[in-house]
C-alpha cells in the first residue's frame, strides 16, 4: 500500500523525492499503520477506564455499551480524532 501511494504521489507530481525511496515507503507504511490502529488504541484505553465502573455495571446501574460509547466519543472529540 505504501509503495503504491509513494509511486502515485511521485507520478502525479504531488511530491519530489529528495532522499531514499525505501525511506519514504517505510515512513508511509509507519504512518498508515499508526492511523489504522488509532481506534484500536482508543478502545483499549476506554476498556481500561471502564474498569472504574465495573461494580455499577455488574449491578445493572450502568449500561456497559452506552458508557463505552460515551467515553470513546468524548475522548475522540477531545483529541480531535476522526474514527
Amino acid at each position: 500500500m505504501a509503495e503504491s501511494l509513494s509511486s502515485r504521489l511521485q507520478e502525479q507530481e504531488h511530491l519530489e523525492l529528495v532522499g531514499s525511496p525505501k525511506a519514504l515507503v517505510e515512513e508511509l507504511d509507519r504512518a498508515i499503520t499508526d492511523e489504522l490502529t488509532v481506534e484500536d488504541r482508543l478502545n483499549a484505553e476506554v476498556r481500561e477506564l471502564m474498569k472504574t465502573y465495573e461494580e455499577e455495571i455488574d449491578r445493572g446501574r450502568l449500561d456497559y455499551q452506552k458508557m463505552f460509547t460515551m467515553i470513546k466519543n468524548k475522548l475522540a472529540k477531545e483529541r480531535e480524532l476522526i474514527l
